[in-house]
């Protein structure tokens, strides 16, 4: 027979009627943070600091509320059972098929791999969910992806005093709240680097409109890179629906007024590479010789493409599962904060930005 805390059995006992114990039993009706009060003889500040890791708590009655909060099945145990919850709210309410792109694919794939090893089932919710529904997410906790700066959704989740996860680094953070990231500024800088040891004089940046820590770091360092060497910075917004074509034509062929087009592109989002690619031709440009290209992208077809395009990997796997692991941390022990996680890119080169070597090679 599995065996109650005897503190938490003499706090079920004393003084209560058979009504009010029905009330708080797991299983009966909803449990409420009152409800632990009263079973702990505690306030419920008192309780919200405990299972925050907040407050001065003394270890007896620190103990005494967990004991009690589990027995009744309140707080991740309870609220959220073993759930977690995963959102992509890079583009706040607006629905989008995040789940299209290789990154998010593959970060969710790995972030319930992670929630299964410990225990937890993973729910990744759709992008642009009505308010109502993060008000109702049965959740213990949530890995926040690309989280926009003043995110509503942030406000909602911390409002309900959910532990928090963002893949990709917050404004800022608040108790029980962590992030797990990419080094976006070496990235951008190796990328950079890259092609002008490959000649590229004039490199031009696809980033853009939305305003994520990924991409506000990536504009950031490749500005900081411009200055640093002297190179006139040029950052293109970015429209998947293609209705940035016609600048992206005249950014190519050197009609934006610049005094001649760039000579390398680098693309912050997956599809950038395929973008730039039928812009070139579109315009006559030889890949690599006229234009070199690169792009962050975790699709292996562009090893296939004519030419093989050089992508930038952010490792949506290792930072999937570091999130989750993080968020089970925050979820299991109130008190514990786990460190940032810093995940390193990794550059894969291929012709298209190859353009030095494929010369001497000839």
């Amino acid at each position: 027979m599995r065996r109650t805390h005897p503190e938490v059995s003499g706090c079920l006992r004393r003084g209560r009627s058979r009504a009010a114990r029905e009330r708080i039993l797991p299983g009966v009706s909803k449990v409420t943070i009152a409800d632990v009060a009263r079973a702990a003889e505690v306030s419920t500040a008192t309780v919200s600091n405990v299972l925050n890791g907040t407050g001065r708590v003394s270890e007896p009655t620190r103990a005494r509320v967990k004991a009690v909060a589990g027995a009744l099945g309140y707080g991740p145990a309870g609220g959220g059972g073993r759930t977690l919850g995963l959102a992509v709210t890079a583009h706040g309410e607006s629905a989008w098929d995040f789940a299209s792109v290789p990154y998010f694919a593959q970060a969710i794939s790995a972030a319930t791999i992670a929630a299964h090893r410990r225990g937890y089932a993973l729910m990744a919710m759709p992008s642009g969910p009505a308010e109502h529904m993060w008000r109702a997410l049965p959740a213990a906790g949530v890995v926040l992806v690309d989280s926009p700066p003043s995110d509503p959704v942030v406000r909602l989740l911390r409002a309900r005093g959910l532990p928090l996860v963002f893949d990709g680094r917050p404004g800022e953070l608040r108790a029980r709240e962590t992030w797990v990231d990419t080094d976006h500024e070496a990235m951008t800088r190796r990328v950079l680097e890259h092609l002008a040891g490959q000649g590229a004089e004039r490199i031009a940046l696809i980033a853009g409109p939305t305003q994520e820590y990924y991409t506000r770091a990536s504009v950031t360092a490749y500005r900081r890179w411009c200055s640093g060497t002297g190179v006139r910075p040029c950052v293109v917004p970015f429209a998947e629906d293609g209705s940035e074509e016609p600048r992206l034509d005249a950014l190519l062929t050197g009609d934006g007024g610049r005094g001649g087009g760039p000579d390398a592109v680098f693309g912050l989002y997956d599809p950038c590479g395929r973008q730039v690619l039928e812009a070139a031709a579109r315009c006559g440009l030889s890949v690599p010789d006229d234009l070199m290209v690169v792009c962050s992208s975790e699709d292996p077809a562009y090893g296939r493409t004519t030419p093989p395009v050089s992508t930038v990997s952010l490792a949506p796997e290792q930072a999937g599962a570091a999130a989750v692991d993080a968020l089970v941390s925050l979820v299991e022990n109130p008190p514990h904060t786990p460190p940032p996680v810093v995940i390193e890119t990794r550059l894969e080169v291929r012709s298209s930005s190859m353009r030095r070597s494929r010369r001497h090679t000839s």
